[in-house]
């Protein structure tokens, strides 16, 4: 019967070693006698030994971002590749991260590992953090006996895939930051600056200009309503939001639309294409089946439209159909990338010809998005221009017809 686990807390600890010199850490032990006897071991004399609070831990932990994954499994990577023990290097990554909530996970999974599960399995465990298409590289890895070489793959791929997104994230941030920036300077002009002018016109006597009364109007209104608009807007975007997390025909119309925008529409069917050949290449390229890799890359596009092309695709393929006949029938590739895709399967390259696709939509995706900026920059000053202008050129058209009558 297998004994029961020890529980372990966090202790922090200061002492001095050998030379005399100060140091400090952090140890997990049952108390602080085996903390201490460690220390001695190690030929540091403990000076303060205390239990880390729970709440003071979580204080601390940062959120685990994939760009801390895409590292975690570079060096992974490389420290297999250098002849370091699985187990030796989780140590070595785990004490060596700045985020405490990544220490965590890592120690977890060599915890894991250490107890005599696989990695695949000790990972697979944590699906927030390594999803279906990580496992299967890294249980192919282990079958094979090459994991060093499958992490490095997953590594570059999470490096790739991150850098994409981040490009993404560029090319959405524009437009929205223009909106925002236009409707706040507006509200403000509204609510605070038009009611100074609108006073000073009462006194005058005599018929607004029309476009002026609208403006007043219009202030008027933002200063009854400011709340129901802000709050309008305010219920909006969370909606938006909840409905996007809880709802999945809420997010194939979001999806289905923005690929229907001019310019950003174009942007995301790029980046969805360069996403479906870079995992589809990494999976390929590590042996797992084609049918088994195109389930992993269906969630990996990015866009529920795609994502179910390629479930259709998987299909297809599955009853003997050629990849390239499968993805010319969902419309949603380009006749390059078909072309491409069936040199592949043709050459026995097929992986090869999936990387030079992901490299080259990739690049485009980068150009599109630079062209975007350039485009948008002048586009918020002329957007910003034009309503700022307009209401001073609305407060100022009575004094200039006032102006001209004088």
């Amino acid at each position: 019967m297998a004994e029961k686990a020890i529980k372990q807390d966090l202790f922090t600890w200061e002492g001095t070693d050998r030379r005399g010199n100060r140091v400090k850490g952090e140890s997990r032990a049952a108390n602080q006698n085996m903390i201490k006897a460690d220390l001695r071991r190690q030929g540091i004399t403990p000076l303060k030994v205390r239990k880390k609070s729970a709440l003071s831990s979580r204080s601390r932990k940062k959120k685990i971002l994939p760009k801390d994954i895409a590292i975690f499994t570079r060096q992974l990577a490389t420290m297999l590749a250098a002849g370091v023990p699985l187990v030796q290097a989780f140590e070595i990554i785990g004490k060596g991260h700045e985020n405490p909530a990544m220490q965590e996970l890592v120690m977890t999974i060599k915890n894991d590992v250490e107890a005599g599960s696989s990695l695949n399995s000790a990972l697979a465990k944590h699906p927030l953090y390594f999803d279906e298409l990580v496992c299967n590289l890294v249980e192919a890895g282990e079958a094979a006996g090459v994991l060093d070489t499958l992490l490095d793959k997953i590594a570059t791929y999470k490096e790739k895939t991150e850098a994409l997104k981040s490009k993404i994230k560029k090319a959405l941030f524009y437009p929205t930051a223009v909106m925002i920036v236009a409707f706040i300077v507006t509200a403000i002009l509204l609510i605070f600056v038009v009611p100074q002018f609108e006073s000073v016109f009462r006194n005058f006597g005599a018929d607004l200009p029309a476009f002026t009364r609208m403006v007043i109007n219009l202030s008027e209104f933002m200063q009854k309503y400011w709340w129901a608009v802000f709050g309008g807007l305010g219920i909006a975007v969370y909606s938006i939001l909840e409905g996007k997390r809880r709802s999945i025909r809420f997010n194939h119309f979001l999806d289905r639309l923005i690929l229907k925008l001019p310019i950003v529409g174009e942007i995301m069917r790029k980046a969805a294409v360069a996403r479906y050949a870079r995992t589809l290449s990494t999976m390929f390229a590590a042996g797992v089946p084609l049918v088994e890799a195109l389930e992993s890359v269906a969630g990996a596009t990015g866009n529920i439209v795609y994502g179910q092309a390629v479930l259709r695709m998987r299909d297809a393929v599955a009853t003997g159909q050629q990849l390239q006949l499968a993805m010319q029938q969902t419309g949603l590739f380009p006749n390059m990338v078909v072309q491409m895709v069936a040199i592949g399967e043709e050459s026995g390259s097929l992986d090869a010809m999936l990387a030079k696709v992901a490299d080259f939509y990739e690049q485009e995706v980068d150009d599109a998005v630079d062209g975007l900026s350039s485009l948008l920059e002048p586009l918020i000053m002329a957007i910003l221009g034009v309503l700022v202008g307009g209401l001073v050129v609305a407060m100022y058209l009575p004094i200039f017809k006032m102006g001209s009558v004088v």
